[in-house]
Order: C-alpha cells, then sequence, then structure tokens
C-alpha cells in the first residue's frame, strides 16, 4: 500500500528540507524534470579538489521527490564525484533491479526503499541524483577542457622557446 511510501520519516525529511534556493555563483547548474508528474528540482553546485563545497536546490516535487533531495541535501557536501554517480547507479538499481539500499554516508537513502513498489514514482524520486551528477559531470568536462588548454599552452611556449634559442626540434 502506499502507505508504506508516505510513512512518518518520508514525510519528515519532505517537510524539513535542507539547503533550499540557489547558490550565488555555482560551478554547475542542471534541472531535472519528471514529464510523468511535473516534478523539477534544479541544483547548484560548487566543487573543490573534487570534492562538493556548497550545494543549493530549489525543489518543485511531490512528497518523494522532496524527501530524496532533502537526504541529498544532508548528505552531498564533502561528497567526491565519483561518489555521487556510485549513489545514482546504486539508487536506480535499488528502485528499478531490485538492488541494495546505499550504505556509508548515503546510507539515509534506505528510506526511500520502498518506492521500488511504485515505478511511477520512481521518476520524482530519482531527480535530485540525476541533476547531482548532471553537475558533477558538467564540472569535470571543464576542468579536463581547462588543464588540456593549459598543458596546450604550455607546450606551444616550449616549443616558441627553443625555436626563439636556435634549437631545432621536430613535433611527433
Amino acid at each position: 500500500m502506499l502507505d508504506s511510501v508516505y510513512n512518518s520519516t518520508i514525510l519528515d525529511y519532505a517537510g524539513n528540507i535542507q539547503r533550499l534556493g540557489r547558490l550565488e555563483n555555482p560551478d554547475a547548474t542542471a534541472k531535472a524534470h519528471s514529464k510523468l508528474c511535473g516534478s523539477t528540482v534544479i541544483v547548484d553546485l560548487k566543487m573543490e579538489e573534487g570534492k562538493v563545497t556548497d550545494f543549493a536546490h530549489d525543489v518543485k516535487a511531490c512528497a518523494l521527490g522532496q524527501a530524496s533531495s532533502s537526504i541529498m541535501a544532508r548528505s552531498v557536501i564533502g561528497a567526491t564525484g565519483e561518489e555521487l554517480k556510485q549513489l545514482k547507479r546504486d539508487m536506480y538499481a535499488m528502485l528499478k533491479d531490485g538492488g541494495p539500499p546505499p550504505q556509508g554516508k548515503f546510507a539515509e537513502f534506505r528510506f526511500l526503499e520502498p518506492v521500488r513498489e511504485y515505478k511511477a514514482r520512481h521518476a520524482s524520486t530519482l531527480l535530485t541524483f540525476d541533476a547531482v551528477v548532471d553537475c558533477v559531470e558538467e564540472i569535470e568536462a571543464r576542468q579536463k577542457t581547462e588543464r588540456r588548454e593549459k598543458i596546450n599552452k604550455a607546450k606551444g611556449a616550449a616549443l616558441h622557446a627553443l625555436g626563439a634559442a636556435g634549437i631545432k626540434y621536430r613535433v611527433r
């Protein structure tokens, strides 16, 4: 019955969402939307040295979308990009494939396990994971591009210095 999904723990999470709002200068922003129920989650994320340092979200969702977003807000700070990608995989596996709930610092997500039986509720429950991982991937892609540009600039400067010194070289 839906009572197992909308239990007092889920309703408590849904009614006590932390970090609501938007960040002033996020490293990335992502929006996830469920066509099925109309729920929307917008996530702003900041990362330093591969770890989340700040997080805010605008949650317009049903109780399950609110609950999963609430748990995310409680556990995201300090998480690495890889941990968050694994969390998303674990949540999809838990809801769609009958996998075990997340463990460790993400163990609170176990309270969403009853949602497994209600496929129509999966989309809203998973919105926060989609948006957070979209942010992480955007940040990682930008950092990779910046590193590549820095390397290419350094190579160009080195080759220019060699040429200016009259040293012959061959680029392979």
